[in-house]
């Protein structure tokens, strides 16, 4: 008798604490995507040939968008998601901007810091922002993701999860031509 008196709460909790543990796990892994996403293209380019500053091509941020997604399939990032990688850039010693912009995914979002070619005075959260030095850029990364319940809305609502990363590039880059070539990606619109 007690025990079927004690069965619908023990229940209501270990399907709570299941929701609340894969929301932080999937939370984590739209965490560690963004940082994925931002350490990759700050790899753009790298080459072996030191007398030639290469430039980032569209089949290049193809690839990386497309390994992201291929990363987050365990929760179908692709239809629930959306990836913006930002190319910022120094454009006078007060100013900076977004050179390029490069998005992925099917989550209706924009950037936070605006669309390609906004002046801003940096990239981030106010009293943390982020700029870039002369001659060189940082990669930003905004990630949404509209997190699906495991049980529909019993325990949480739908939440978004934002995450943002960022990493200084790697080697030297021509930031000067943008993104060049074909490759399927076009700019986030």
């Amino acid at each position: 008798m007690e025990f079927a008196l004690v069965l619908p709460v023990l229940i209501t909790l270990g399907l709570y604490g299941t929701e609340l543990a894969y929301m932080a796990m999937v939370k984590m892994e739209v965490s560690q995507l963004a940082t994925s996403v931002a350490d990759n293209a700050s790899r753009l380019g790298q080459a072996d040939n030191s007398a030639v500053a290469p430039s980032v091509t569209e089949t290049d941020v193809n690839s990386i968008m497309s390994g992201a997604l291929t990363q987050g399939s365990s929760f179908n990032f692709g239809a629930n998601g959306r990836i913006i990688l930002s190319s910022l850039e120094r454009k006078s010693s007060t100013s900076q901007y977004i050179h390029w912009q490069r998005c992925r995914g099917s989550l209706a979002r924009s950037s936070a810091y605006g669309p390609a070619n906004t002046t801003l005075t940096g990239m981030g959260k106010t009293g943390h922002t982020i700029k870039a030095i002369a001659n060189s850029a940082v990669m930003y990364v905004e990630v949404y993701y509209a997190y699906q319940p495991l049980f529909g809305t019993m325990f949480v609502k739908n939440p978004v999860f934002y995450q943002e990363a960022a990493f200084l590039i790697r080697d030297d880059r021509d930031i000067t031509s943008g993104v060049t070539g074909t490759g399927g990606q076009s700019a986030c619109t």
